[in-house]
């Protein structure tokens, strides 16, 4: 499974799913979906969505959850890339390319709004939970790759200075009030 089935797998799981803020809901259906598809697509589409997660591996982006979430570790971070995976390809793209543009999203203006905070877990096991459904069997550990690259060293900066990260991401510090 490709980049492009991947996020048509992806959008196919929100059109039934009644609210899409909610990434959970979109990872349970995507795994139903996958479930459906063989093996290898299910096994591809593991280290398609790690590839996803290793382009999205960026300080920027970071920085960003880090605002969202009112901190960011790690795993952290992960959760918030499978939230953003489950917001489809276009707010993907779109965020990654300039992560201050999450200030202009209907989901994070509701997320400010309820006080909640911008992850998904489940969508880091949607290949996992598919391919356990589909043979009874765990994702074989040897089936995918991560390969993170290195960060921006421009970016390596305390993300609590919040006169630095107003200059970076002015729209999503004003919008969190940061």
């Amino acid at each position: 499974m490709n980049k492009e089935q991947f996020w048509k797998l992806i959008e196919k799981a929100r059109e039934h799913v009644p609210d899409t803020r909610d990434g959970s809901d979109i990872a349970c259906r995507a795994s139903a979906l996958l479930a459906r598809r063989s093996a290898q697509e299910i096994t591809t589409a593991q280290q398609t969505l790690w590839d996803l997660m290793a382009d999205s591996y960026q300080n920027p982006l970071w920085a960003a959850a880090y605002v969202v979430n009112g901190g960011c570790s790690d795993d952290g971070f992960d959760y918030f890339r499978g939230w953003l995976i489950a917001q489809g390809r276009s707010i993907y793209e779109r965020v990654v390319a300039d992560p201050d543009t999450l200030a202009e999203l209907p989901g994070v203006l509701t997320a400010v709004a309820e006080g909640t905070d911008l992850d998904c877990e489940d969508m880091l096991c949607v290949a996992w939970n598919a391919h356990q459904k589909a043979t009874g069997r765990e994702l074989p550990a040897d089936a995918f790759t991560i390969r993170y690259p290195d960060l921006d060293p421009a970016w390596k900066f305390n993300f609590d200075d919040r006169e630095e990260m107003a200059r970076r991401l002015p729209a999503l510090t004003a919008l969190y009030s940061y």
